[in-house]
């Protein structure tokens, strides 16, 4: 697979997880990356994005609460969220920004939040 998503799991809310993503196959540094998630019967929406030098921009609802980066070396980008909410529950990809649809998508990793 392209894009290989891990670090999900069942948190309670305030909780804290830390998403990964490998890339492979790809000029990783070249690409802006996106992290995504998506709940049954909502599209998949951008949750955060990082360029290739590092900008970043959030979702308002997660700013403040997730934080984006990324490892060029290690073809990696990664999401720490924090003060994890009931509602973040969903599963969470990445790709790139915007997405690059010959790169398909991984099988993404589920984040759940108990209240």
């Amino acid at each position: 697979e392209r894009l290989v998503e891990s670090g999900g799991g069942l948190v309670q809310a305030g909780g804290f997880l830390k998403l990964s993503c490998v890339a492979s196959g790809v000029v990783f540094d070249s690409f802006a990356m996106g992290w995504y998630r998506q709940t049954p019967g909502k599209e998949r929406e951008l949750v955060a994005a990082i360029t290739n030098r590092g900008a970043t921009n959030y979702a308002d609802s997660v700013k403040g609460r997730f934080t984006i980066s990324r490892d060029n070396f290690k073809n990696t980008v990664y999401l720490q969220m924090a003060s994890l909410k009931p509602e973040d529950t969903a599963v969470y990809y990445c790709n790139a920004n915007p997405p690059r649809a010959w790169w398909g998508w991984g099988q993404g990793t589920q984040v759940t939040v108990s209240s």
